[in-house]
């Protein structure tokens, strides 16, 4: 897949850290993103300087008035769950029991996990996402729909099997040594083909054994560059039926750390529930955690708290955890976000919330040597978002005194409707359907 070299306007805005730590927003109101015929970010900055270095050959594609950001990096999400979106009235175990368990029991078919591939990436891109770190199913053929999927399209994605050898439907079990071969075997065909990454996946501690966890760092160890991704300390319920399970470990941060899955390459879905011990934990050993502010609320699992992730350094990244979240838009998870941190007592100023729903995440993922910012040489993925995008969003940004504002307001207000375009390395891969902005 090859890309046309080409200048792109529009106000261009990107974060060079996270503004909790000294980082800041990059903001350019006439502004150019450059991007070579490899796709990757060449030069940004105001427009009459970039336009000025392009040469002459170079198409220029003109935005107008919209936001041109990086793409946005969901860090928690489950591709077989696209059909138990907004499912009714349970919280986390139940859910699992009623909704998921069945949902996923069907990716054993190639053609249903081909079939729900396709339409998880066209919901991402359709909402802004060219990155993300999936769930598979315990089918080691879910995980290759969904490369192959990938792949085809040219996106930076990572996924892998769950691994899961009890407390779930017979038909969903694999084994200590199955989930060890499979994914191994996955591992091999995947993992750093093209922009893709394999990512070792348990579901999380009581459906895993204490072998199968071992199994799981095992690999881990014997593959360098691969990714841990697994969920913890979600529900109340939940944290103490893992206390039962291993009552020799400290805490339900220890039961992975004692199977080896802490790490720089690890991130943890949800923490909501963890003591001191365990922030530390997670920061002495680099790991990251998913926010997934829309599946806490709809699941009523609990409110994060980011000051303490703060407080012990601990990357965050931001995850819509569909199905268990209502909503495949990591905008409307920021809106949820801000809202969840206003009931902590905390602040979520635009700034921020951007940075989490990009650089951020490519943070948690390891990947912010590539992707995340505009930084020259960095892969182009990136968004074109419509402040305009509905009658009320218009209205708003009418009356927004600087970027700062209208920044809030679109992260606020903005959904699916309000991305008008998606890159990835620097192919347009989604455009909206009524062709605005232009370009």
């Amino acid at each position: 897949m090859s890309c046309r070299r080409a200048a792109h306007r529009g106000a261009v805005l990107h974060l060079t850290g996270d503004p909790a730590a000294g980082g800041s927003l990059e903001y350019f109101s006439e502004g150019a993103l450059l991007v070579d015929d490899a796709g990757r970010v060449e030069m940004v900055g105001p427009a009459n300087t970039v336009l000025a270095a392009r040469g002459e050959e170079v198409a220029v594609v003109d935005h107008g008035d919209a936001l041109i950001v990086p793409g946005l990096v969901d860090t928690h999400v489950h591709y077989p769950q696209g059909d138990i979106v907004a499912a009714y009235g349970t919280q986390l175990l139940d859910w699992l029991e009623r909704y998921t368990f069945p949902a996923e029991g069907r990716f054993h078919d190639t053609a249903t996990a081909a079939a729900a591939a396709t339409f998880f990436l066209d919901e991402l891109l359709r909402n802004g996402t060219t990155t993300a770190l999936v769930f598979g199913t315990v089918h080691p053929q879910s995980v290759d729909a969904f490369f192959a999927a990938s792949e085809a399209r040219g996106l930076r994605m990572l996924c892998g099997k769950v691994m899961m050898d009890r407390h779930a439907p017979d038909t969903l079990l694999d084994t200590p040594e199955s989930s060890y071969a499979d994914s191994a075997a996955l591992i091999e065909r995947w993992h750093g083909r093209g922009r893709l990454l394999y990512a070792v996946t348990p579901r999380f501690a009581p459906t895993s054994s204490s072998r199968q966890l071992a199994a799981a760092g095992r690999l881990l160890a014997e593959h360098p560059g691969v990714r841990l991704q697994t969920h913890l300390s979600e529900n109340r319920d939940e944290c103490a039926w893992v206390a039962r399970l291993f009552p020799d470990r400290l805490d339900y941060v220890d039961v992975y750390d004692h199977h080896g899955l802490l790490g720089a390459g690890s991130v943890f879905a949800h923490a909501l529930h963890l003591d001191d011990r365990e922030w530390r934990r997670l920061a002495d050993t680099g790991s990251a955690v998913a926010f997934c502010p829309c599946s806490n609320l709809f699941i009523g699992s609990g409110l994060f708290d980011l000051a303490a992730a703060d407080r012990h350094g601990v990357k965050v990244g931001l995850g819509t955890d569909v199905g268990g979240g209502d909503s495949f838009s990591l905008l409307r998870n920021v809106n949820e976000a801000y809202k969840v941190l206003q009931l902590r007592g905390q602040n979520l100023d635009p700034a921020r919330a951007l940075y989490l729903a990009t650089l951020g995440g490519a943070k948690a993922l390891g990947l912010d040597d590539v992707i995340g910012n505009f930084a020259p040489g960095k892969e182009a993925d990136f968004i074109v978002l419509d402040p305009c995008a509905t009658p009320a969003m218009a209205n708003r940004a009418a009356r927004c005194a600087d970027m700062a504002e209208l920044l809030f307001a679109t992260l606020m207000l903005g959904d699916d409707r309000a991305v008008a375009r998606t890159y990835a390395m620097g192919r347009c891969v989604h455009g909206r359907a009524d062709g605005r902005p232009s370009g």
